[in-house]
């Protein structure tokens, strides 16, 4: 069973399951991680069944702790304030700074098919909601500091009491330091050096601690949540999950104090972007909003869900990368309506990726898809038709265009230089780096394409035909076609920038370079020795074998010329290879007709 479906059978009974964000400053992709783990648990209670509720908190009562990215000077003064008291940077319609970064993470939700039902914590502190948990926890303050001590191994003095006020002077909350409450008012100082970020006022005071007056720290705050809104499901990113961390702090308090036990945990790993971790308020990493756009909602949900929640998902926006993601897709959705084997995890983990029903459809190769949209002169949905053989459905535009819009995101924000298909107008500098095999393969498919259908598979079949009977690598063909065409080593599949192409202009191109028939001879040729041990290889798979022997032409100042035996072989796959093995060079005929004669004698 896929990991939500093992969750959903330990459970029974009406589940809530929560999750929140402190909004301190853009919210980057890897937040996300836990709303769609979150949000697949939820589907997966309601496919079987069982009532249930998804709800997310805005911590916006948390300090200002640090400088948002990009506006450091504007938000200096107001560090230590509670986040729903804070303005939004300039420009910005929202009332406060909370509101002006969560309701960009809260479009991303409706995008990506996320049902959760909202709050903030502004709200529920100043509804007195939390008001008797707050007396219960502050009652207890000596067993709160006892699970520090015990739990985290964090010494607490016998005068510190876990709430925080909002200082009646200065409006700031992370400054202050509660040291008594007497069932009724906390006594607290703002104190200038309680911590490195923010700088207290001085002020001293008591104060109800009810109704928004004031806040838990937030491992209080997370046992106060559980308890009072009786919260069954929530889980946590690996930070949180260490040994002695907040997860272990707060579940103690929650059975200490309310004698309950916590939720049931679902520890996660990190959403990493080219192996780094991610900070909101440092603007490190990449956006929600910025990968929301860049990736289509069924793909994003598929990335963060079909990885086990204990293993880091890394992205990374490299070319190689991203085809691999959609083409992964595509299989997982291949596999759901074609397959009859598929397995129910595959299954499973293509219909949690949705964020509507679509049925099956046709689904645009997004390595075609990235080709079309580097170049202008072709319609793309006209190439996409050609290649399904039939007019595209409604849904299928919508694929298209969602591709389609990837692609020239990708493009513009992610590609490298190297990675951009620029079609060369003369032939590139570099392509005269180019071997000589290379270049009698260039030679050689021109001679082969004006035989051959022009589409994908067939050209791609043609290029892999004519690298065997050259014979070089498949991967120095590949490289001779992007360089000539591209000035590139690597680029997309083969067949489908050959069929986008004009074939007069290509078969031009492919003749450009010049090349030497003895130098080609030489240095694709192996010796008799290599060729029997290559057939008694493949022995098996051998159908037919036949050969050829060629005198090669006079060298101007030179005496003898080169000989070599050519050997075409057929393989069972209807596959032909060719291998050349060389005779030796030869000043006469007769000589050369002699040792012809020896080597191309029955093979072994």
């Amino acid at each position: 069973m896929l990991w939500c479906d093992k969750l959903a059978e330990r459970v029974s009974g009406p589940q809530l399951i929560n999750d929140s964000k402190t909004p301190s400053g853009r919210v980057h992709v890897g937040a996300l991680r836990g709303v769609l783990i979150h949000d697949a648990v939820f589907r997966t209670l309601k496919d079987r069944g069982i009532p249930v509720r998804y709800t997310f908190g805005v911590d916006d009562y948390d300090p200002l702790d640090e400088l948002p990215s990009g506006h450091a000077e504007f938000f200096r003064p107001y560090l230590g304030a509670p986040l729903c008291q804070v303005p939004p940077p300039p420009g910005s319609s929202a009332p406060d700074v909370a509101e002006h970064y969560i309701a960009e993470f809260f479009d991303i939700f409706r995008e990506l098919g996320v049902e959760a039902e909202t709050y903030r914590m502004r709200d529920i502190y100043r509804s007195g909601r939390f008001n008797e948990a707050i007396d219960a926890i502050l009652n207890n303050a000596a067993k709160v500091r006892e699970v520090y001590k015990t739990v985290s191994n964090s010494a607490r003095p016998d005068t510190w009491y876990p709430f925080q006020v909002v200082c009646e002077a200065c409006g700031r909350i992370g400054t202050t330091e509660v040291t008594d409450y007497d069932g009724r008012e906390v006594s607290y100082t703002c104190r200038p050096d309680l911590v490195s970020w923010a700088t207290g006022c001085g002020h001293a005071g008591k104060v109800s601690p009810f109704d928004g007056r004031g806040k838990l720290p937030w491992k209080l705050e997370w046992t106060a949540k559980w308890q009072t809104f009786g919260i069954t499901i929530e889980g946590a990113g690996k930070d949180h999950n260490t040994k002695g961390g907040s997860r272990d702090v707060s579940a103690a308090c929650l059975r200490t104090i309310f004698d309950q036990p916590p939720p049931l945990n679902i520890p996660y790993e990190f959403f990493l972007v080219g192996g780094a971790k991610m900070s909101s308020s440092k603007g490190i990493g990449v956006s929600a909003r910025d990968m929301a756009d860049f990736l289509p909602p069924e793909l994003l949900r598929f990335v963060m869900i079909r990885t086990q929640p204990k293993q880091p998902v890394n992205f990374s926006p490299d070319e190689k990368s991203i085809i691999k993601i959609f083409n992964d897709f595509d299989r997982f959705h291949t596999r759901t309506y074609h397959d009859p084997k598929v397995s129910a995890d595959d299954k499973r983990v293509y219909q949690l990726s949705q964020t509507v029903s679509r049925g099956d459809f046709y689904a645009a190769d997004f390595q075609l898809v990235a080709t079309v949209a580097q170049l202008p002169h072709l319609d793309l949905a006209s190439e996409v038709e050609k290649r399904k053989g039939a007019p595209l459905t409604q849904t299928e535009r919508d694929q298209l265009a969602r591709r389609a819009q990837a692609a020239r995101y990708w493009l513009e924000h992610y590609a490298s230089p190297e990675e951009r298909i620029v079609l060369q107008d003369a032939l590139p500098e570099r392509a005269g780096e180019l071997t000589t095999g290379q270049r009698a393969f260039l030679h050689r498919l021109a001679d082969r394409l004006p035989g051959v259908v022009w589409e994908d598979s067939a050209l791609q079949t043609a290029v892999f035909d004519v690298a065997r009977l050259t014979p070089i690598a498949p991967a120095q063909a590949f490289k001779a076609l992007y360089r000539v065409l591209l000035d590139r080593d690597s680029g997309p599949k083969a067949g489908n920038l050959l069929a986008f192409l004009d074939r007069d202009f290509l078969l031009k191109r492919l003749q450009e370079l010049p090349h030497d028939q003895q130098t080609f001879w030489q240095e694709t040729a192996i010796s008799r020795e290599d060729f029997d041990a290559w057939t008694a290889e493949h022995r098996a798979h051998i159908t037919q074998l036949s050969a050829e022997a060629k005198l090669g032409e006079a060298q101007p100042g030179a005496s003898a010329r080169l000989g070599i035996v050519e050997y075409t072989v057929a393989f069972d796959d209807n596959k032909t290879h060719l291998r050349r093995v060389l005779l030796g060079e030869f000043a006469e005929r007769a000589a050369f007709d002699a040792a012809a004669r020896d080597h191309v004698a029955p093979v072994n």
